[in-house]
């Protein structure tokens, strides 16, 4: 019986073609209308793994899912950078003036932003998924109405399209990590990756005294996150990303950070994509 993969969206969303990268093109897909979804059916052993978006090079991090992957104590297994390739499509015959709307994930309309400045008639509205609207267009043949999607999602729902690259910033990529359940078990010959989360007191200084741990153990910080602790005003945890050649200089910083820390905790030991 073939593995589950669970993601936020359907065939032709983004999260599709990185499952199909990372688990092969015929992977079993478990479709999500939302992230709390896709956390919630590997927890439920409904699907086995999860592949989730976390960072954008345009629009940045997407904050709740680090929290999302910090309460629900899934393990980051792996990375994988995607380079998104963002197409205006719609029924074939349209032409860009026929449009009125165009649909797509939130995240996806602010990295096309600037081009569709060009075009204020045109209404922007926000919806589940990169795919949802080119498949909704292609069931409904609905007329004056644009997907902001990926090549793949033209291709699956047989649309044409009507502008392409239409991303604001030509190198756009999209970090996706790989999560599973916890398992303490895991080749570390091939780590040279952590995701950490941690909470500090109020001493002066301490941030930078944990920076420079990392530091004198040889690790690289490639990340770092700061998000509000909900229940406790003006605290916050942060989220960072480490990289090392051996992993006894990531074991050495980890021993200390749980002494300088509260509240630290691992969320994944992985290879770098």
């Amino acid at each position: 019986m073939k593995k589950k993969v669970a993601i936020q969206g359907i065939k032709g969303s983004f999260h599709h073609q990185v499952a199909q990268s990372c688990f092969g093109e015929n992977v079993v897909l478990e479709e999500c209308v939302s992230f709390r979804e896709v956390i919630t059916s590997v927890l439920d052993n409904t699907s086995q793994k999860a592949v989730m978006a976390l960072e954008n090079s345009i629009a940045g991090s997407i904050l709740p899912n680090y929290t999302l992957i910090d309460n629900s104590n899934l393990q980051i297994t792996g990375e994988f950078f995607l380079n998104i390739h963002m197409n205006l499509m719609g029924l074939p015959g349209q032409t860009i003036a026929d449009i009125k709307e165009v649909h797509s994930h939130p995240i996806a309309l602010l990295q096309c932003a600037n081009f569709f400045n060009q075009y204020p008639q045109i209404k922007l509205v926000e919806s589940s998924d990169t795919a949802i609207t080119a498949k909704r267009i292609q069931e409904q043949q609905l007329k004056g109405i644009g997907a902001l999607a990926g090549p793949a999602a033209a291709e699956i729902y047989n649309l044409a399209i009507l502008a392409d690259g239409v991303h604001t910033v030509k190198s756009n990529k999209t970090r996706f990590v790989i999560l599973k359940a916890k398992d303490l078990a895991y080749d570390k010959e091939n780590v040279n990756k952590a995701s950490l989360r941690f909470e500090l007191d109020d001493t002066p200084g301490s941030l930078a005294t944990v920076l420079n741990v990392l530091n004198n153990c040889k690790l690289n910080l490639t990340k770092i996150q700061s998000i509000p602790v909900i229940e406790t005003p003006f605290k916050y945890s942060f989220f960072v990303d480490v990289i090392f050649d051996k992993y006894k200089h990531f074991e050495k910083a980890k021993k200390l950070m749980e002494i300088m820390t509260t509240h630290f905790k691992v969320l994944g030991e992985y290879q770098q994509g």
